[in-house]
């Protein structure tokens, strides 16, 4: 079950790094509720709920939070909602200089969950008349792709179907050394997507199913024709103000983390921590480079759920997976819709979106019916590992 949470972008540009404990894993474990600080595993009733009694088994999850040593991380967040009962918690530390407590409002790197948001504006976009989810993408973007590429459609960009060929003249970044050397490379979108024109389709568009971020970069692309805006000043206008999302950005080329922040560190092959905190998220334009906060993406996952930004009919195509004749590369069913994809864990059925940069992971998952929402936070330092963390939460979860 795990291998089902792991981010294809970690696949594609990852290795396995030097398996060595983080310090941190030893860090005494904290939760806090709401505005204030309880012991580990406390909860806080929901409203119209008996003190003292919830659902939630919150020991259980903060002892899945808290095993920072598996997989290594310095730090992890959790906020759930089950049947009407909150819960937050912590373990480890926002940097290993100061100690100090992460904090649900701390901003994170979030990764691909940016796909969510793009896909919200197109879908509110496709509900508006403006953009035809079955039209070639070359009507949108003329000139950018082979005239055999620019027939793949809107939809096939969204559901990962577009058989787009692998990248290549990209940095090799299967060390962790070569992350941090080319940390501040620099990369426009347009240069992106030229990397993958240079073999032919890997399949017919829409007749198989693989992860690929360079769609979403088309995608954000096709945002920015249609609006005449940049694409992260359509997600500000039509997500991030409206709902108040004060923590949440997507920050261009700035390298930095402004204001409270929890650091992101990459274990290098001698043993020791870098702290990638800071570094050129260019190459995650369009796919990954969403700046939010824990606080901040659960209201996003309420909002995007309830039907708060997008009509019933694109609500219906943001929860359906291709036909069962469209798998993945593997054999397995199809699991990615329009921005999300789809989990199952003892028989309970999530979707929401992982997010993965180096140093930080991001989970945003919830039962359609929103009774079990969940946001995981937390920052791992090898390269690449299973995603043992989100396991364990699930299987709290859904036990």
């Amino acid at each position: 079950m795990a291998s089902q949470w792991i981010s294809r972008r970690s696949v594609v540009r990852g290795a396995a790094a030097g398996a060595v404990l983080v310090g941190a894993g030893s860090t005494a474990a904290r939760a806090a509720v709401g505005a204030g600080t309880q012991p580990a595993g406390a909860a806080r009733p929901a409203a119209g709920g008996a003190a003292g009694r919830s659902s939630l088994d919150t020991r259980a999850l903060q002892a899945a939070i808290s095993d920072l040593s598996n997989p290594p991380a310095t730090s992890a967040q959790l906020r759930v909602v089950q049947d009407g009962q909150r819960w937050y918690g912590t373990a480890g530390v926002a940097d290993l200089v100061s100690g100090r407590v992460p904090r649900p409002d701390d901003r994170v790197r979030a990764g691909s969950v940016t796909k969510a948001f793009v896909a919200t504006v197109v879908l509110q976009l496709w509900a508006e008349g403006r953009v035809d989810l079955d039209a070639p993408i070359g009507r949108y973007l003329p000139g950018l792709l082979p005239s055999d590429f620019a027939r793949i459609t809107v939809t096939q960009l969204l559901n990962h179907t577009s058989g787009l060929p692998d990248h290549q003249g990209i940095a090799d970044e299967s060390t962790p050394e070569a992350v941090v050397r080319h940390r501040f490379d620099q990369w426009t979108p347009e240069e992106w997507v030229r990397t993958v024109t240079h073999a032919p389709l890997k399949f017919a568009p829409g007749t198989k199913q693989e992860y690929r971020g360079i769609t979403y970069v088309l995608l954000a692309l096709i945002i920015e024709e249609v609006t005449g805006q940049r694409y992260g000043d359509a997600i500000r206008s039509r997500i991030v103000r409206p709902l108040g999302l004060t923590r949440t950005l997507i920050p261009g080329n700035d390298p930095r983390l402004h204001g409270p922040h929890v650091h992101g560190y990459l274990r290098m092959t001698d043993g020791s921590l870098e702290d990638l905190t800071v570094y050129n998220p260019s190459s995650t334009w369009g796919e990954g480079e969403l700046v939010s906060s824990v606080n901040d993406l659960f209201r996003f996952q309420q909002a995007l759920f309830s039907g708060r930004l997008l009509p019933p009919d694109a609500m219906e195509k943001l929860f359906t997976v291709p036909p069962d004749s469209v798998r993945m590369l593997d054999g397995t069913p199809a699991r990615y819709s329009f921005g999300l994809q789809k989990v199952t864990v003892n028989g309970v059925t999530f979707w929401g979106k992982t997010g993965e940069v180096f140093g930080y992971r991001t989970r945003v998952f919830s039962t359609r019916d929103r009774r079990t929402q969940f946001v995981l936070s937390y920052t791992q330092t090898p390269l690449l590992s299973d995603d043992l963390m989100s396991a364990r939460v699930a299987a709290v979860l859904t036990s």
